[in-house]
């Protein structure tokens, strides 16, 4: 429908990757039972046929077993990715594997490269990204971390304890973030640290209960921390550049959520469509009244207003900006106009939307958490209004209500 300028790479790898969806994603994704989970040779069958139509990984390095594509080149591609549930692990560009690759790709060494990133994007083994704690509110505000990495000898001992690590129960490796100078500001006292799940110390407490999942079967795990020790060699990035390393992971990595979810969205309404089309109801097709055709003429025309936004936060991205304004925008935007284009989809599906034959009960409970993780809508706005209020230039100010005399 709209093209937004893509580049004519962007147009034939997105391309691909539709075709992907159509002839193989979309199938195995109809034949899984409601409320169960994919196995894992259907997983490995499904990256084997994405490797196939040449659009696994388009977001890592050649070097390292991708395609080697600019970030604003991959935008189209997440989002035919985001279609299904599927898409995103067939194609590897699935959170929180597909972020954590990609700070190890920035700021790994070529021994973690090595040992980490290369696994990864082969798919042999799966990360988490263990940074939000239960206490003190270090979700929203991860400036109140509590978590630490002390120096002993040539190794890092890690205390602490953290919740909603996505992946965690099956992860083979975790990126760790934890304070490295608490007499320091965290923003320069934080650091993130390579550690193998099995390493002593490390107690996964338990796969927390939560909405979605649906046929990936995503964990969000607990886990404490206790003594645990790893060479100095583990950590990643530089010492007291956490919080910076994790910005360079989560502005991009919000942006390829933004895209996935619309994606979602856009095959959400696309059912609505044709299940209104079929749908007869008092002596006429639904599709032909007029409150169902307006309303998703309404989803529609946010959900292209969404994606011009993304795509300028992902320019500025491009152009090697942090684009936190951008970003937070995106965010904050895009979530809540694909939750309401679902949900709206789900509605006029009625009972066939709230069972599990169709995807969008499981698309209902995935992008509900879409509001709350990767910073909550609250945060974002926060971010936006406290840029806005900063930026204001007091000699513009005009008074609110004008009398005329």
């Amino acid at each position: 429908m709209f093209r937004f300028g893509d580049s004519e790479e962007a147009r034939e790898l997105a391309g691909r990757a539709k075709a992907l969806m159509e002839e193989v994603v979309l199938p195995v994704e109809r034949e899984i039972e409601g409320g169960t989970k994919i196995s894992d040779d259907d997983v490995a069958a499904l990256r084997e046929a994405a490797r196939e139509y040449d659009v696994y990984a388009p977001q890592i390095s050649e070097a390292h077993g991708g395609m080697g594509y600019d970030f604003d080149d991959l935008l189209p591609t997440f989002e035919q990715a985001g279609r299904s549930l599927l898409g995103p692990i067939a194609m590897r560009v699935d959170a929180p594997d597909e972020g954590n690759m990609h700070l190890l790709e920035m700021h790994g060494t070529e021994r973690q490269k090595e040992q980490y990133l290369d696994p990864l994007v082969a798919g042999e083994i799966s990360s988490g990204f263990s940074m939000t704690e239960p206490m003190q509110g270090a979700g929203s505000d991860p400036k109140m971390i509590q978590t630490t990495a002390r120096k002993e000898g040539e190794e890092w001992v890690i205390d602490g304890h953290k919740w909603w690590t996505t992946n965690g129960v099956e992860a083979d490796v975790l990126l760790v973030f934890a304070r490295t100078d608490e007499d320091a500001h965290p923003y320069q006292g934080c650091s993130v640290f390579i550690v193998p799940s099995d390493t002593d110390g490390v107690e996964i407490v338990r796969d927390i209960p939560h909405i979605g999942g649906g046929p990936t079967g995503s964990t969000h795990a607990e886990i404490k921390y206790d003594g645990v020790r790893v060479p100095g060699e583990n950590l990643l990035g530089r010492e007291g550049a956490g919080f910076t390393h994790v910005q360079e992971r989560l502005g991009p990595a919000r942006l390829t959520h933004c895209m996935r979810f619309s994606g979602m969205a856009m095959r959400a309404l696309s059912i609505a469509r044709s299940y209104l089309d079929e749908r007869q109801a008092f002596g006429m097709s639904l599709s032909d009244k007029q409150h169902p055709r307006f309303e998703i003429a309404r989803k529609e025309t946010e959900l292209q207003a969404a994606r011009s936004l993304v795509r300028q936060a992902a320019d500025a991205i491009a152009a090697g900006e942090q684009a936190r304004l951008e970003v937070s925008m995106s965010k904050v935007f895009t979530a809540n106009v694909t939750q309401e284009a679902i949900d709206t989809a789900l509605q006029f599906c009625g009972g066939n939307g709230i069972g599990k034959d169709l995807p969008l009960a499981d698309f209902y409970e995935s992008v509900r958490a879409f509001r709350i993780v990767d910073g909550a809508d609250e945060v974002h706005l926060r971010t936006i209004a406290d840029r806005l209020f900063e930026e204001t230039d007091p000699d513009e100010l005009q008074p609110l209500t004008r009398f005329e005399e």
